[in-house]
């Protein structure tokens, strides 16, 4: 294969998500990259050893950060490097910590594949993202934060298990920054097309809607640390639609620039996903709550990056 991507932390429970999920489906060869060199190492073979079962030509390398070279003229970079949350932490009381990481896999990054797209992975999401974008000074179409699509797929999945239907027939919508304050939008959630305020009391909408937005801190509390699969599932997904140029619609963190009433921050809301990465930020008309609420959640992410200085 002539396609590559390097996932930064990907011996972590993320990035070995990531790494897996991009390696089965055969999307690109993979270089797995983090500072446990050896555990780097034998996740990659662990993977790599699993693809004959799976069917998949894919070729996975797990190196250490002192081989970065391994990754260059990457064509996606998956970062997901970061300190994990841990129960009782917030997105951003990684702030600090999680900022030098991001600094250094940068400066790396661009140096082996000036050309590639990046999507950030680690929290606090909106301001990491946001940081590699002015430290890559790569064009705001090549760094794109995964966050919209983790979100909306809790959002769906608690859908489902309201109503009790497939989650193939729900269809979530959720704007904002990636914390307590993103904004879930039930007219814009479906089933099987019906907007599920036609299907639920408003109660039930807005329990959905708290749920969703504490999807990530449930799952902490109940696991001891960040989520995996759905995070990792997550950002392959990305990766697919950057790959095959699928040009497929997707709530993702941006670099807005007038969109939404929001400048020179990043936030999340629906874009055109291909082969350029962010084809098209998708506007569409909010009522003044669901503005208000946006602007809000804007708000808290500027605060996080006025203090990194990004």
């Amino acid at each position: 294969m002539n396609r590559k991507v390097t996932v930064v932390g990907g011996a972590g429970n993320v990035g070995a998500t990531v790494a897996r999920a991009i390696a089965q489906k055969e999307l690109a060869d993979v270089v797995i990259v983090d500072i446990a060199e050896t555990k780097a190492a034998g996740v990659a073979l662990d993977i790599y050893q699993s693809m004959p079962i799976e069917g998949s030509a894919a070729r996975v390398l797990g190196v250490g950060t002192k081989d970065f070279a391994e990754s260059a003229s990457s064509d996606v970079v998956v970062i997901t490097s970061g300190v994990p949350r841990k129960p009782g932490m917030s997105r951003d009381d990684l702030l600090a910590v999680n900022y030098k990481i991001m600094q250094d896999v940068t400066a790396e990054v661009v140096k082996h594949s000036p050309n590639c797209i990046i999507v950030p992975v680690a929290n606090p999401l909106d301001a990491m993202s946001q940081a590699v974008y002015r430290l890559s000074a790569f064009p705001r179409e090549r760094v794109i934060g995964m966050a919209g699509v983790l979100d909306s797929a809790r959002m769906s999945t608690f859908i489902a298990m309201e109503l009790n239907v497939s989650v193939e027939n729900v269809s979530s919508f959720v704007l904002g920054g990636h914390g307590d304050t993103m904004v879930p939008l039930p007219r814009f959630s479906t089933v099987a097309g019906v907007p599920i305020t036609e299907l639920m009391s408003p109660e039930r909408v807005r329990a959905i809607c708290e749920r969703t937005a504490n999807g990530g801190a449930e799952i902490t509390k109940l696991v001891g640390t960040s989520a995996w699969y759905a995070p990792g599932a997550s950002a392959a997904l990305m990766v697919e639609a950057i790959l095959k140029d699928q040009k497929k619609i997707m709530p993702c963190s941006v670099f807005l620039q007038g969109e939404y009433g929001i400048r020179d921050l990043f936030v999340g809301v629906p874009v055109k996903l291909g082969a350029r990465g962010v084809e098209q930020i998708i506007e569409i008309t909010l009522t003044a709550d669901e503005q208000a609420a946006l602007h809000k959640s804007a708000g808290a992410v500027k605060e996080l990056v006025d203090v990194i200085k990004v």
